[in-house]
């Protein structure tokens, strides 16, 4: 027997009717019966008689259920599977991410992405640490990507990379632009104040700290594009991550890198009964990939 002659039969065997099997189907009657015959003419018996206007099995035919039944739910196995890797080929990412990821490396990863999986979609929305859980909890996205998200009961964590932290000073600042600087040289100057700002903000004001050092701060802000932008009107410098800091490059500022080397963790938290999709596995490299490519270039 053919598959479509397992599929006929099924259908007819559960079914008692042509008219019905060929609904199941989605074929006409006309084909269900050629096909019925066909099988039959193969087998050398008949699979069902005639009784009363339904179908009714022949003995041959309950012989034949079991394994047939078995053969049925195989091929359905089979469909099935094939349709799942259809939706990963042509399917998804749903992703809520920093806003910093957003200048440069989520779109260099996904147009590199797609250019090997080009059927597949990506829904983005940027996000702070404070909204990861309620993000993940509502079905928002699948994965939150932040810098150094917190852990929270039910989540995991995915190591994606280690973003350096850079130093912006305006150029006009020192008459040979360095391009390093420590943070004590960085507390002599007016330093933009961004330790509500997040992870990198906290770290760098953690070192400063530890490192007993008093920077002059007149201008307090809790994103690093401000900040940024600040240090583009001479307002002071700043120490963000490399990505915001390649995202927000101007003529007259200069990006220094910091002396001991800094860097804060890029991960991605998604819930821990639900794991991530394949084609989300296969970008994160992408980005790993990408996020270290933006980064060497300062």
């Amino acid at each position: 027997m053919r598959l479509r002659h397992i599929e006929v039969f099924h259908a007819i065997y559960h079914s008692g009717s042509l008219t019905r099997a060929a609904q199941v189907l989605h074929i006409s009657q006309p084909a269900v019966s050629k096909t019925l015959a066909h099988a039959e003419q193969q087998l050398g018996f008949k699979l069902f008689k005639r009784s009363k206007g339904k179908l009714l099995p022949t003995e041959e035919a309950h012989a034949l259920f079991p394994q047939v039944e078995q053969l049925y739910r195989q091929l359905q196995g089979v469909k099935s599977l094939a349709t799942n890797l259809q939706r990963d080929a042509e399917g998804l990412i749903d992703l809520a991410i920093s806003p910093a990821l957003g200048f440069d490396s989520i779109p260099l990863a996904i147009a590199q992405f797609q250019q090997a999986h080009p059927k597949v979609r990506f829904r983005l929305q940027t996000i702070h640490n404070d909204e990861a859980l309620t993000t993940l909890i509502e079905r928002k996205a699948e994965l939150a990507i932040l810098f150094d998200p917190p852990s929270y009961p039910g989540t995991e964590t995915v190591e994606i990379a280690q973003v350096p932290i850079k130093a912006l000073y305006p150029k006009r600042l020192f008459a040979d632009p360095p391009a390093r600087l420590s943070l004590s040289q960085l507390a002599e100057q007016q330093l933009i104040d961004i330790s509500d700002s997040g992870p990198v903000g906290q770290l760098v004001w953690r070192q400063l700290q530890e490192q007993q050092l008093q920077p002059h701060s007149q201008q307090q802000v809790d994103t690093y594009f401000i900040a940024a932008r600040f240090v583009a009107y001479g307002l002071g410098c700043c120490a963000i991550d490399a990505l915001s800091a390649r995202g927000n490059r101007n003529a007259d500022v200069a990006v220094a890198d910091l002396q001991p080397a800094l860097s804060c963790p890029l991960q991605g938290l998604h819930l821990s009964n639900k794991s991530l999709t394949k084609l989300t596995q296969a970008f994160l490299p992408y980005l790993a990939k990408a996020i270290t490519q933006l980064s060497n270039e300062l």
